[in-house]
């Protein structure tokens, strides 16, 4: 049985497919409703005499455009939109299990109430504050450098949370708590400060919004054990997908938009037992010898195996 799927379509129908408690962590990062097209650009840099930016020692250099990626973040009813989704995925969710939101300010307090409703109040664990400190400042308001990720619990009862798991963070002022204290470094409190994927970084896959390894990782650590299988029905640029699979879980990932596809076909091109379904990965590998791919998934066809132990 294969561990690892990225299917391409509509989530919706998709979700509908999949077995109910199957999965025991679930992180989404939908669209923002920003009523903008996301869209990054790739650039590179070449020396040339004629460049239009001076770098070290008096060096010129010229810079190329080598690409785009892009997505529309408009939706007339965000919340109508969410909603069958959310369904879904508190179906989906095995009993001990964990759904990850992530939002921002516009958008996060009406998502708050939506949860509340479909997961119960007493459901909520956490509101995770991710500050970050990069890009521009606006000059009429404070600046707005943080989202927030709405954390809720199938069964406040019973649920994983493997406080030992976690990585540890220093002391602000180690002098006052004692060498092994010290040493050892303090739980991570629910506002987590890490920054975004650098632009030059190794992380960087070119794809608009894709947030960085370390946040998911933190996530998957926490909420899952090794074997448990990952949800994203909102992959990306498929983070979730490579934190799952870096700390021995298997995951599922879904997107419909082909670019997401695209990135994820290079990004998972080295990894053991996955497949696509519905989407043609080896124009955008190098090598993938190991690949598997399945047909389109269609409303009504199960897909089986998801999740079983």
């Amino acid at each position: 049985m294969t561990r690892n799927t990225v299917i391409f379509g509509d989530n919706l129908p998709i979700l509908r497919d999949l077995p109910p408690a199957s999965v025991q962590l679930i992180y989404i990062d939908p669209p923002f409703n920003t009523g903008k097209i996301q869209k990054r650009t790739q650039l590179k840099t070449l020396r040339t005499k004629t460049g239009d930016r001076v770098g070290f020692q008096g060096r010129r250099y010229a810079t190329l455009a080598i690409g785009s990626r892009a997505f529309s973040d408009v939706f007339d009813n965000y919340l109508a939109f969410l909603e069958p989704r959310l369904v879904e995925a508190r179906r989906i969710l095995a009993d001990n299990g964990t759904l990850y939101f992530h939002v921002d300010y516009r958008e996060v307090h009406y998502c708050k109430v939506l949860l509340d409703t479909l997961f119960g109040r007493e459901c909520f664990l956490n509101e995770i504050i991710w500050a970050y400190d990069y890009g521009a400042r606006q000059r009429k308001k404070w600046p707005t450098k943080h989202d927030n990720i709405l954390v809720y619990v199938k069964n406040q009862t019973s649920y994983i949370f493997n406080e030992d798991e976690i990585e540890r963070i220093p002391y602000m002022a180690p002098g006052l708590v004692g060498p092994e204290k010290a040493a050892r470094g303090k739980l991570p409190t629910d506002t987590w400060w890490h920054t975004i994927v650098p632009t030059n970084g190794h992380e960087k896959t070119g794809y608009p919004t894709q947030k960085p390894l370390g946040i998911l990782k933190r996530i998957v650590r926490a909420s899952s054990r090794p074997g448990d299988t990952v949800l994203d029905f909102f992959a990306g640029s498929g983070t979730t997908g490579e934190a799952a699979y870096l700390l021995d879980r298997n995951f599922t990932l879904i997107d419909n938009n082909p670019e997401a596809l695209q990135v994820m076909a290079k990004r998972f091109e080295t990894y053991d037992d996955t497949e696509f379904v519905g989407f043609d990965p080896r124009p955008f590998q190098r090598e993938r010898p190991q690949a598997r791919l399945l047909a389109p998934v269609t409303q009504g066809r199960a897909r089986q195996g998801v999740g079983d132990p």
